[in-house]
């Protein structure tokens, strides 16, 4: 089977019921940029794409009038990827930039990141590039309180979209629902869908990697530097990030505080077997817990190429090798999104193995001989 030259890039779109996320497709879906776009979304009678559908074959795609593509999951996600390469690859799709998932209004974004990332062919014809989630102004405190689905999703998001900020009642409400979010998920981008125009350059190449310039964007994708901050400034996110509002304290506390977001860095070179049995160990005995995992590791067998990492629980992309450090210090950085696991255990963890480390030791064959190294390509991450 022949793959694009670089995986295209997959980004999910997902946010609670009524949070506006049909809203902003159509008005994504009219930008230029986002030309050759395959939209799948779960089932047309939940979505209004707005005067843009031409036309529906038997197979559940629908091409819309600027070219782009619908398709309704038909069975297993993966088998609609599989079959938008196949159309590629016979001629029947004439290009392909980039896949929308849109999930339900109740949906986990793990599943859909596990179909791309846990499968080994479409993870050499597809790449995670983000989780866009869109949250309500009006609403969104309220909704966070109820639905631990909603938490997640702000959770896990490389982008966040606050919409419906236009309504009188949203004035209100945006400053403590900002300040939540930011606890919730200091590195994501929460983009003011009134004040700042939500478009293709905005939301979208989240990744480490972007194809098109050939260029690496670690700091901007891992944004390390925003968990640092909230740490100095003495914003503990497991209360919420705003405790003293008594109208939200109790409620944000229930689902709030099993969710941490949180850094951690090394300054020296890390053998990569002991990188890899702490990951290795994370992810066997607490999985589930591990949202979202991002990480540089200055590996010691080849401290020069930096290590890239991304996983969403149990699921880890194979890792990937950059040719360079990216400006800035030379250090491992490793952020993490858990739920229900507790920032000072995966910090002991993480100190307890590197107190151990000792850089000469380990098997030089190691990255390329244990399956956690199966060799990637920058683009794959």
């Amino acid at each position: 089977m022949n793959f694009p030259a670089h995986p295209i890039p997959v980004s999910v779109l997902t946010g609670f019921l009524g949070s506006g996320k049909t809203t902003l497709l159509n008005r994504l879906l009219k930008d230029p940029a986002l030309s050759d776009t395959a939209v799948i979304i779960n089932e047309f009678g939940d979505v209004g794409i707005d005067h843009l559908l031409v036309e529906q074959s038997s197979e559940g795609i629908i091409e819309l009038s600027d070219g782009c593509l619908c398709c309704t999951v038909r069975g297993e996600l993966v088998d609609t990827l599989a079959s938008l390469v196949d159309r590629l690859q016979t001629g029947q799709i004439k290009r392909l930039k980039r896949i929308v998932i849109e999930t339900t209004g109740l949906a986990d974004p793990a599943p859909v990141l596990h179909a791309i990332m846990g499968h080994p062919v479409l993870m050499q014809a597809f790449r995670v590039d983000g989780v866009i989630t869109t949250i309500d102004a009006v609403n969104g405190m309220a909704t966070l309180d109820a639905h631990i689905e909603a938490v997640k999703q702000a959770a896990v998001a490389d982008r966040i979209v606050v919409t419906k900020t236009d309504l009188p009642a949203a004035r209100a409400a945006l400053g403590d629902l900002r300040l939540r979010l930011s606890g919730l998920n200091p590195a994501a981008d929460v983009i003011d869908v009134g004040d700042r125009r939500a478009d293709y350059a905005t939301l979208f190449e989240c990744g480490v990697y972007n194809p098109e310039t050939k260029s690496t964007n670690v700091q901007r994708w891992l944004n390390a530097e925003a968990f640092e901050r909230r740490e100095a400034e003495g914003h503990h996110h497991h209360h919420g990030g705003h405790g003293d509002h008594h109208h939200h304290h109790h409620d944000v506390n229930r689902h709030d505080a099993s969710i941490r977001s949180f850094s951690l860095k090394h300054d020296k070179p890390v053998p990569f077997s002991t990188f890899e049995m702490f990951i290795d160990l994370l992810r066997s005995t607490h999985g589930e817990k591990l949202l979202r995992v991002k990480g540089i590791i200055e590996i010691a067998e080849d401290p020069d190429r930096p290590l890239v990492i991304h996983g969403v629980q149990q699921i880890f992309h194979p890792p990937a090798r950059l040719p360079a450090w990216p400006e800035g210090k030379r250090e491992t950085r490793l952020v993490m999104i858990t739920k229900d696991l507790p920032e000072n255990y995966v910090r002991q963890l993480f100190d307890a193995f590197l107190g151990h480390v000792q850089i000469d030791m380990p098997d030089r064959m190691a990255l390329t001989d244990n399956p956690l190294a199966i060799p990637g390509r920058s683009g794959s991450v």
